[in-house]
């Protein structure tokens, strides 16, 4: 049998295809696992971080508000564990940043009642103690807690995915703060950039 150069081509082009769609066949499955596993350790790591701020303040007490004060330029509830006020105080959300790594971000939110028009009442969640900054670098206490997570929050339940920050894309863990009656008093949030 005599083998010509256009059916050495045939088969040699053949064989090459194969080849090409082995890789890719194996590629394909490859890659989302390694995108899953890349998801599998940002989730890791923002539920490290998550469960740093609950230790570190669950060590100084039971959640309560009392009182209220100013914080950035926001008349908000102060927010204890136990007797410790977190309404400015930055030693916590300070040490679980850093221990986060970088980019690694930390608030503590509280719940506030607002006096809108026609004599309604609505709630919204104030930063009383962060490291996440506004553009001029001042931290951004006093700045409210947005959709999508607020929704979550709202409900009692927590919210974990990505979420704008004051402009910038966070992959995010909020969870509810609550009391010893267990209403919901404020909310924890960890996150970085993405």
């Amino acid at each position: 049998m005599k083998t010509t150069i256009p059916s050495l081509i045939a088969v040699r082009a053949a064989r090459l295809f194969a080849l090409v769609v082995l890789v890719i066949a194996i590629g394909i499955p490859g890659s989302v696992m390694l995108m899953a596993s890349a998801a599998n350790a940002q989730e890791a790591r923002s539920a490290a971080s998550m469960a740093a701020l609950k230790d570190k303040t669950a060590k100084l007490g039971a959640p309560k508000i009392d009182g209220t004060e100013v914080v950035g330029n926001k008349s908000a509830p102060v927010l204890y564990f136990g007797s410790t006020k977190m309404n400015n105080n930055f030693t916590i959300v300070d040490e679980v940043a850093k221990e986060g790594g970088p980019g690694m971000q930390a608030t503590l939110f509280v719940k506030a009642g607002v006096q809108q028009a026609r004599g309604t009442v609505s709630e919204e969640y104030i930063r009383v103690a962060t490291t996440v900054r506004l553009p001029d670098t001042r931290r951004a206490v006093g700045t409210a807690l947005g959709s999508p997570a607020l929704d979550s929050i709202r409900a009692g339940e927590p919210y974990y995915g990505e979420v704008d920050v004051l402009g910038k894309a966070y992959i995010t863990r909020y969870e509810p703060i609550k009391d010893a009656s267990g209403e919901t008093i404020g909310a924890y949030f960890v996150g970085y950039k993405k």
